[in-house]
């Protein structure tokens, strides 16, 4: 774990056991993309364990339209098996100004939701924000800073030994998982760090999506 990351451990026990077990605080290192997950408090809530690597971080915090000043709030996703869950999440910097790290908070809506089924002639909907992203989002140059840094630490953490088609391939199959390549730019950069073509990239990603 980064140094940076310790104190914010009684943060997240804090957060979590003021707001029950409903609530799951996650501290990622994402110094170390691949196994970011450093802290968990309350991880039933969507199954979170420490090694495992960051999940929404792309697709629905940079990529949110509501994205500003390192944090988002209030964006839904939902669990494999339905559940609805509330999610807020920062950004972590060192004294460089790098990211380093990321808080998140989710919270399980099933119990409200049933409340809110049986109240429902009372309190009408009045709709979600599930905080809308795509890939078409307008990216400012610190989103971008954000993601070449996450893919130089998964390309370095792979730099053990020489890198063969195989672990090429699994580098891209993880970095497409969590939608790096939903940013722009993210091709040239990972070709560019792999020492490979964009072609090559390219017939890598049709690969791993099943189109070959």
């Amino acid at each position: 774990m980064h140094e940076l990351l310790s104190p914010l451990i009684p943060v997240a026990e804090t957060i979590g056991r003021t707001f029950g077990k409903n609530c799951e605080v996650v501290l990622h290192d994402l110094t170390t993309p691949e196994n970011s997950v450093v802290y968990a408090v309350n991880g039933n809530v969507t199954g979170r364990r420490e090694g495992q690597p960051f999940d929404h971080l792309i697709k629905f915090v940079l990529l949110n339209k509501n994205f500003r000043d390192d944090y988002t709030v209030n964006y839904m996703f939902e669990t494999q098996d339905g559940r609805k869950i509330k999610s807020s999440s920062a950004l972590i910097r060192d004294r460089k100004g790098e990211v380093i790290g990321m808080l998140c908070i989710n919270y399980d809506l099933s119990a409200i939701n049933r409340m809110r089924e049986q109240l429902d002639e009372f309190l009408p909907g009045s709709g979600e924000d599930s905080g809308v992203f795509g890939s078409d989002a307008m990216l400012d140059q610190n989103v971008t800073t954000i993601v070449d840094s996450l893919i130089d630490h998964i390309i370095d953490g792979r730099r053990k030994k020489e890198l063969t088609k195989q672990d090429n391939l699994e580098i891209i199959r993880f970095m497409d998982d969590k939608g790096i390549f939903l940013v722009k730019g993210a091709i040239d950069k990972v070709a560019a760090g792999l020492g490979l073509s964009k072609v090559t990239i390219y017939g890598y990603l049709d690969i791993v999506r099943g189109k070959k």
